[in-house]
């Protein structure tokens, strides 16, 4: 991993990342009042998001980047921190509905296709104003208080969490997963 020079720069390119995936999953949807919905590359999109977005990015953030930012005075129970925590389970609670609701869907269930479409629209929503509050808020503050020696530390083990294993996936594999969804949806 390339020596980063701030504490959020990786995470941010990872955001870029979770924001495509999210529009190739707006599309994908969009499509499906004309063409039906590819229930292949939707589950495509559950597993980036559930692994990438969720278990390695979010990872970083709530083991690594928060615990940090509380060692600085930073509160996790209210503040930016609450709000994104809060935000991390409501995505969680999206996805697991859109997992849920798959096979039923597929199988021709209207209710669950209905779940599926409004849990998949609701995660883009979720994912689009989360992202930008950490962008320009949290990320901000986080780049301002930790640096240095600290910063250093914070992006090595940021490394040692980007060069684990997803459920079999590594990161470079989900970002293979990511090009290919974006060839077939990106817009």
């Amino acid at each position: 991993m390339p020596e980063r020079q701030t504490a959020t720069e990786g995470l941010r390119e990872e955001h870029e990342w979770i924001l495509k995936v999210s529009e190739a999953l707006e599309v994908i949807l969009d499509r499906e009042p004309d063409h039906g919905l590819d229930f292949y590359a939707l589950e495509e999109c559950v597993s980036f998001i559930r692994l990438f977005a969720d278990a390695c990015h979010h990872g970083q953030e709530e083991d690594l980047l928060f615990p940090e930012l509380e060692a600085r005075g930073m509160p996790r129970d209210s503040g930016p921190l609450a709000v994104m925590l809060k935000e991390h389970e409501m995505g969680r609670s999206y996805v697991g509905h859109m997992l849920k609701a798959l096979p039923d869907a597929r199988g021709g269930d209207p209710g669950a296709r209905q779940i599926l479409v409004n849990s998949g629209r609701g995660y883009i929503e979720l994912i689009r104003a989360h992202i930008l509050k950490e962008d320009n808020v949290l990320f901000n503050f986080a780049d301002q208080l930790v640096t240095g020696g600290a910063c250093d530390r914070l992006c090595r083990d940021y490394g040692t969490v980007c060069r684990g294993v997803f459920e079999g996936r590594s990161k470079r594999d989900l970002e293979a997963l990511a090009e290919s969804l974006l060839e077939r949806y990106g817009s």
